[in-house]
């Protein structure tokens, strides 16, 4: 009797929680195509093409390094509660078939490629800040340089058993930490380094395309259902179920936060507004939304919708030049929806830890504070360091001449566009009618 208990106790491997997770990151990677449509739509037509290739190079670097090493850091046997390393996972080479990830019922492969997608659009997220004037060649190995000394690390403070946060206690259910804030604390400290474009302040930078950033904030609303339920790396009971709705309320929240601050400030209901505040509420229930009630995202919602809005003007006071608000909707937004736990817990979600409202004191929100200001300040500091040595070496900016005609012919030798077909009559050689060329020698 002893044996059976011992055997139906063991973990064994779940074709439904492996098939879920499969699909979820298969959705995850999609945001990274929908990230680049967002920020290509954004940009100058001139620029189009830079902007998407500086998130799709991502897909092709990061996933490399993860491979190679990336995932051994950040998930391996802790070290000194700072990085991880585990030479079984260098390469994915030492990992059985059928291998499970340890406490869950998915194969470790699973967990490696659900948690690969985060690593990938991470850096992608910086390259809306830096739009219309960094080097291709430079922000490629930016990328692998700050995966490598950033990104890896902070998620396994976070999320790798032993990193100092997670054994804190600081909830991140999928990223408010180490994606959001990582991300737009670096955007800040590259920004810093870099400079502002050509004409900040002075000349329009209006979107070039509407509909693509509309379409890129669809299919971002879309793969983040993967990003987020996905992040409970299962589906037995009902906590992934409860991140789902909570997505899909705390988005629908900060959008109409959003419009009804554009309206009353600047008189208007714009595409780019919608889109915008449906990411920033994306952004704040990211970390939030497994630990509060559907009324809760509703509140983290409206709370982060109504603050990056406000927070994307705050580049012009301050003279940064943060091109896409990198740092007003996902570093705002992730250090709202990060802070927000502290009150808004219930104790009736991923764990029993309960925030302010719900009878739980200030506990978790001193510690959500100690995860979100660490971060911010590690990524801010190493990001700009990084940076301001590529620029000293490999030079991170393009020629002011080459800015002013367009980065895309520059550095891709490509526009997002070709015009010059467009109307056709030059082109056209049909033969003429006899009145057409009666007509003609009239004139003539």
């Amino acid at each position: 009797m002893a044996s059976a208990i011992t055997l139906a106790a063991e973990t064994e491997l779940s074709a439904a929680n492996t098939g879920f997770m499969l699909i979820c990151s298969a959705l995850v990677m999609l945001m990274t195509p929908g990230l680049a449509f967002f920020y290509g739509g954004m940009v100058r037509v001139k620029s189009t093409l830079n902007m998407l290739m500086m998130s799709f190079i991502s897909l092709g670097i990061v996933t490399i390094l993860w491979v190679l090493y990336g995932f051994s850091l950040a998930f391996g046997t802790d070290s000194g509660s700072i990085i991880g390393w585990s030479s079984d996972y260098v390469g994915l080479s030492g990992i059985g078939l059928t291998q499970l990830w340890d406490g869950y019922t998915i194969p470790i492969y699973v967990f490696a490629m659900f948690q690969l997608m985060f690593a990938i659009i991470t850096p992608a997220l910086i390259s809306g800040a830096l739009a219309d004037r960094v080097k291709f060649s430079a922000w490629s190995l930016f990328i692998a340089l700050w995966a490598t000394v950033v990104y890896f690390p902070v998620a396994h403070w976070v999320w790798g058993t032993g990193g100092w946060a997670f054994e804190l206690g600081v909830i991140d259910f999928a990223g408010g930490t180490a994606v959001h804030i990582n991300a737009g604390a670096a955007a800040l400290g590259v920004i810093l380094v870099i400079g502002k474009r050509v004409g900040f302040k002075k000349d329009p930078m209006r979107p070039h395309s509407l509909p693509l950033v509309m379409l890129g904030a669809g299919l971002l609303w879309f793969g983040w259902f993967g990003f987020n339920a996905g992040s409970w790396l299962g589906n037995d009971d009902g906590v992934g179920a409860l991140m789902f709705v909570n997505t899909q309320v705390a988005t629908a929240a900060a959008m109409l936060a959003w419009l009804i601050y554009e309206k009353i400030r600047h008189g208007a209901f714009t595409t780019l507004g919608a889109a915008s505040g449906a990411v920033a509420g994306l952004v704040a229930i990211t970390p939030s939304g497994g630990a509060v009630s559907p009324l809760g995202a509703i509140a983290v919602g409206a709370i982060a919708g109504l603050l990056c809005a406000m927070a994307v003007g705050l580049k012009y006071k301050f003279g940064y030049d943060d091109s896409l608000d990198v740092v007003g909707v996902h570093l705002v937004g992730g250090v709202v929806g990060s802070l927000l736990i502290g009150f808004f817990a219930t104790g009736g979600g991923q764990s029993d830890v309960a925030g302010l409202f719900y009878g739980g004191g200030l506990t978790q929100f001193w510690k959500q504070c100690a995860g979100v200001f660490v971060v911010l300040a590690y990524s801010l500091v190493v990001s700009a360091i990084l940076a301001f040595l590529i620029d000293k070496t490999l030079g991170m900016r393009v020629t002011e001449d080459d800015e002013v005609a367009g980065i895309d012919q520059a550095e891709h030798a490509e526009t997002a566009y070709d015009f010059s077909g467009a109307g056709g009559g030059a082109a056209r050689t049909a033969v003429p009618t006899p009145a057409a060329a009666a007509s003609k020698k009239v004139d003539a």
